[in-house]
C-alpha cells in the first residue's frame, strides 16, 4: 500500500498522483502543466495498459489534460468521476486535442521549410473520444467498489461543477488505511455552484495550496468591484477585456453581469454588449445551463425551476468561428469581451491583447490565478511591454484585478478543511509554488500537530508504516540557451549553470533566490527610505560577485 507523488509537486498545475494496493495501480488526475516549468517530473512508473483505474477529481485541464495521452499509449480501463465533471470533460478534452493537432500541423509546416523532423501530436480528437467512452460516474456520497478492498467516495469540493475531494478506503492484509485527495478546493459564497461540503476524515490526507500563503479579502463585493471597472473603461469609451477560463470562471462573470444589467448598475450606458470569444466556453455555458441541480446552490436551482437562466442575458453575444472573432475588434463599440485562456498563454485572448493593450482607454481585467511566466503573470507585474505573436505590444491600458474572483479557497479557508479531515496520521500538501507547499505544510503541522510533508515528483510513501520509501531527486527543470549552457527557472529568478547539473549546494542557492524574489514582492508599498536600503545592499552583493 503506497502513494507517488508525480505532479503538481511544489507546482500548481500538472497534478497526478499514482496509488497502489493490493497489486492495484490507480491514478488519481492525469493533468497537463501549464505556465513555467519550475522541476522535473518524473514519468509515471508504469506503462499506461498497466494502469487499472483512474480518477478524476475535476474537469479542468490541470487534472485532466493527458487522460487522451494515456489512452493512446494502451490504457483500456474505467475512469471515474461525477457525471458533471464527465459533461465538462466531452468538451474540454475534445478542445485540447484539436489544439494538439493545430500546433503539431502548424510546427510541420514550419518544419518543412527548416528540415525539421515531423512533429506528432500529443494526441488526436479520436484518442479524446476513446477516453470519454471510459468514463464511469456517480453522485455524491456514494461509496464506489473500485477492486476488492478498495473504495472511493466523492464529495462536493465546490471549485467547479462537478468537482470532488475523493476519501479512498484501502484494505491490503488486514490493515486498511483512508487517504483523501483534495482536488482543488473552491472559495465559499461562489455563484451557481455550492459550498465546499465538510472534509471527511482520513488517515492520510493530499491537500492543494494554490492560494496556501494568502487571504482573500473577508465580504467580498464581486458585484460592486466588476460595476466599477466597466463603468471607468466604457466611460473612457474603452473595451473591458478580462481574460478568463472558459469553464467556472466564465459562466461566474457572466452570472455576475446578469445582475449588473438586470438591476442597472452601469450608468449611461444602457445596453452594452458584452461577448464570450471561446468556442469551448460557449459550450460549457450551454452546459452550466441545463437541469444539473445535484451541483447547484439553492439560489441557482430556484432561478432555473422559475425559468430564468442564470448565465444570459440581452446584449449577451457568442463568438464561435474565426470569422466572428475578428469582427469583434472592427468593431469600435466600447463593451466587454471575455475570451480564454485565462493566462493569456493561447487561444484568442492573445489577439484581444493584440488589440487592446496599446489603447489607454482600456482595461485588461484579471480575475484568476496567473502561473509563474505566462503573459498574464508578466501583466500583473507591471511589464511595460508583452511579445504577441512576434511583436512587442506596449502596455497603456489599465491593468486591473479583482483577486476575490479566485475559485480557490485561501489559507485560511484551506487550514479549515485539513481541520475537518483530521488526519491521524501525515498530511501531504501539493498542487502549489514551491515556498507555498512549504508554508502551509509547516503551518499545517503546527495547527494539526501531525507531521506534514510537502513532497516532490517521484516522492514514494508506505501508507501502512507511515514510512518514506523512496526520496526524490530535486531537478530543477534544465532549459537550452543559444550557448549550450543552461538556464535553471526557479520562481521569477533565473540562474545559468554550464555543466547542466545541479548539486546540493547550487540547489540552496536557488532556493534563497526564491527566498529573495519572495522578500522583494512583500516589500511592495514599504517606505522609500527602506526600499533603498535594501536595494543598496543588494546591489553591493551583485557587485561583490560579479566577477
Amino acid at each position: 500500500m503506497k502513494v507517488t507523488f508525480i505532479g503538481a509537486t511544489h507546482e500548481v498545475t500538472g497534478s497526478c498522483t499514482l496509488l497502489e494496493v493490493r497489486g492495484k495501480r490507480i491514478l488519481i488526475d492525469c493533468g497537463m502543466e501549464q505556465g513555467e516549468d519550475i522541476f522535473e517530473n518524473i514519468e509515471i512508473p508504469v506503462a499506461p495498459g498497466d494502469i487499472d483505474a483512474i480518477v478524476v477529481t475535476h474537469a479542468h485541464i490541470d487534472h485532466t489534460g493527458k487522460l487522451p495521452f494515456l489512452v493512446a499509449n494502451g490504457y483500456k480501463g474505467p475512469i471515474y468521476s461525477t457525471e458533471a465533471t464527465r459533461q465538462l470533460c466531452n468538451i474540454m478534452l475534445l478542445d485540447s486535442a484539436h489544439i494538439q493537432e493545430f500546433e503539431a500541423q502548424w510546427k510541420n509546416r514550419k518544419g518543412k521549410r527548416s528540415g525539421s523532423e515531423e512533429v506528432e501530436p500529443l494526441y488526436t480528437a479520436e484518442d479524446a473520444m476513446n477516453t470519454l467512452r471510459l468514463f464511469s460516474t456517480t453522485g455524491y456520497e456514494t461509496d464506489i467498489r473500485l477492486f476488492d478492498g478498495v473504495t472511493i467516495r466523492f464529495t462536493d469540493a465546490g471549485h467547479l461543477l462537478g468537482s470532488s475531494y475523493v476519501l479512498f478506503t484501502l484494505n491490503e492484509n488486514g490493515e486498511e488505511r483512508t487517504i483523501l485527495f483534495s482536488g482543488d478546493i473552491g472559495n465559499p459564497s461562489k455563484p451557481i455552484i455550492r459550498d465546499p461540503q465538510r472534509a471527511p476524515h482520513a488517515d492520510y490526507i493530499v491537500c492543494e495550496s494554490t492560494y496556501g500563503d494568502r487571504t482573500h479579502p473577508e465580504h467580498p463585493d464581486y458585484i460592486g468591484a466588476l460595476t466599477g471597472v466597466i463603468q471607468r473603461t466604457l466611460d473612457r469609451g474603452g473595451n473591458v477585456v478580462i481574460p478568463a477560463f472558459a469553464v467556472g470562471r466564465t459562466q461566474e462573470l457572466l452570472y455576475y453581469i446578469r445582475i449588473i444589467k438586470e438591476e442597472h448598475l452601469i450608468k449611461n450606458h444602457d445596453g452594452f454588449p458584452v461577448v464570450v470569444d471561446s468556442p469551448l466556453a460557449v459550450e460549457a455555458t450551454n452546459i452550466y445551463s441545463t437541469d444539473m441541480y445535484d451541483y447547484y446552490n439553492d439560489e441557482a436551482t430556484e432561478l432555473i425551476k422559475n425559468g430564468v437562466n442564470p448565465v444570459t442575458f440581452p446584449d449577451l453575444k457568442v463568438s464561435v468561428s474565426s470569422d466572428e472573432s475578428k469582427m469583434i475588434n472592427d468593431d469600435r463599440t466600447p463593451k466587454v469581451i471575455i475570451s480564454a485562456s485565462g493566462m493569456c498563454e493561447a487561444g484568442r485572448i492573445r489577439h484581444h491583447l493584440k488589440h487592446n493593450l496599446w489603447r489607454p482607454e482600456c482595461t485588461i481585467l484579471f480575475v484568476g490565478y496567473q502561473c509563474a511566466g505566462t503573459v498574464g503573470a508578466k501583466l500583473l507585474d507591471g511589464d511595460d511591454s508583452v511579445r504577441l505573436f512576434g511583436e512587442d505590444i506596449q502596455v497603456r491600458a489599465e491593468i486591473a484585478t479583482i483577486d476575490a474572483f479566485s475559485s480557490h479557497a485561501d489559507e485560511k479557508e484551506l487550514m479549515e478543511w485539513i481541520m475537518q479531515a483530521d488526519p491521524s496520521v501525515r498530511i501531504f500538501i501539493n498542487h502549489g509554488e514551491d515556498l507555498v507547499t512549504e508554508h502551509l505544510a509547516m503551518e499545517a503541522a503546527k495547527a494539526t500537530g501531525k507531521p506534514a510533508t510537502a513532497p516532490y515528483s517521484g516522492e514514494v510513501w508506505d501508507l501502512i508504516n507511515n514510512d518514506l520509501i523512496h526520496k526524490a531527486e530535486v531537478r530543477p527543470v534544465i532549459k537550452k540557451t543559444a550557448s549550450g549552457s543552461a538556464d535553471y527557472g526557479h520562481g521569477n529568478t533565473k540562474i545559468t549553470e554550464s555543466t547542466g547539473k545541479a548539486n546540493a549546494v547550487y540547489e540552496d542557492l536557488c532556493r534563497t533566490g526564491d527566498d529573495l524574489m519572495s522578500l522583494i514582492e512583500k516589500s511592495r508599498g514599504g517606505s522609500n527610505k527602506d526600499l533603498e536600503a535594501l536595494t543598496k545592499e543588494l546591489t553591493d552583493l551583485i557587485e561583490k560577485y560579479r566577477s
